[in-house]
């Protein structure tokens, strides 16, 4: 492992674990997610743009205390989102992170089953820029790093480090702080913190995910790459 990785995982390890910080260290994130539809659509199929939307918008929240954090889609918006014309499965996964374990847990429906993929909490490549911003009144910095897959996503993050380290939407949670926005591909998708409510969390508000074919995050690739080849399928699966 290198250098840095093990750094950030120290940080993450004693920022849920400093007491002095408690005041901060439990509460609800609400982001929104907005997606350009017409990014996704390839050249060949660009006549596609007038019978689809080009932004979908929806929120999730991100409940965290000093053991972990799990992000999940609105409760208000599952309903509508499930029902969405044309969706095959919902989009909206549920991870949960659990840093001084190394833990990183995804539940999502695909094609009306669900899975439960259990993988270790991975620190990106991340790499430092100097430009800051505030985002809901939170001092944030910048950090940015460019995916090694076949689409070479450039990921843009903002993070503030007056919120627990490790701790953001999706797999965006390993920074020297909580990430409160996050920019793919120039716009194509980008995830903002539109409420920050620190306050004691109720009992089942946050609940390590139970549900689901359990399967391991290398199980899970090789069955949706069996299911697009059954299905003839060009669409994707987000977290």
């Amino acid at each position: 492992m290198k250098k840095y990785e093990v750094a950030l995982i120290l940080l993450g390890f004693l920022s849920f674990d400093n007491k002095n910080l408690c005041a901060q260290n439990e509460g609800v994130i609400t982001y929104e997610i907005t997606v350009n539809n017409h990014r996704n659509i390839p050249l060949d199929q660009q006549g596609r743009k007038a019978m689809v939307p080009q932004y979908r918008t929806f929120k999730q929240q991100l409940f965290f205390n000093s053991s972990g954090s799990l992000y999940k889609p609105l409760v208000e918006e599952e309903e509508s989102e499930q029902q969405a014309p044309g969706r095959r499965f919902r989009m909206g996964a549920v991870n949960y992170s659990e840093p001084s374990a190394g833990l990183f847990l995804t539940q999502m429906d695909v094609f009306g089953k669900k899975y439960l993929v259990r993988d270790t909490l991975k620190p990106a490549p991340w790499k430092f820029g100097t430009e800051t911003k505030v985002i809901q009144g939170y001092d944030c910095a910048q950090a940015y790093y460019t995916t090694q897959d076949e689409r070479k996503q450039t990921i843009t993050a903002w993070y503030t480090a007056k919120l627990p380290a490790m701790l953001g939407p999706e797999k965006y949670n390993t920074l020297p702080g909580a990430v409160l926005a996050v920019d793919v591909n120039n716009a194509e998708r980008v995830i903002v913190a539109k409420k920050i409510e620190i306050r004691n969390l109720a009992k089942n508000e946050l609940t390590i995910p139970q549900e689901g074919q359990k399967v391991t995050a290398e199980e899970f690739k090789k069955i949706m790459q069996e299911q697009r080849s059954q299905r003839g399928s060009g669409e994707r699966v987000r977290n």
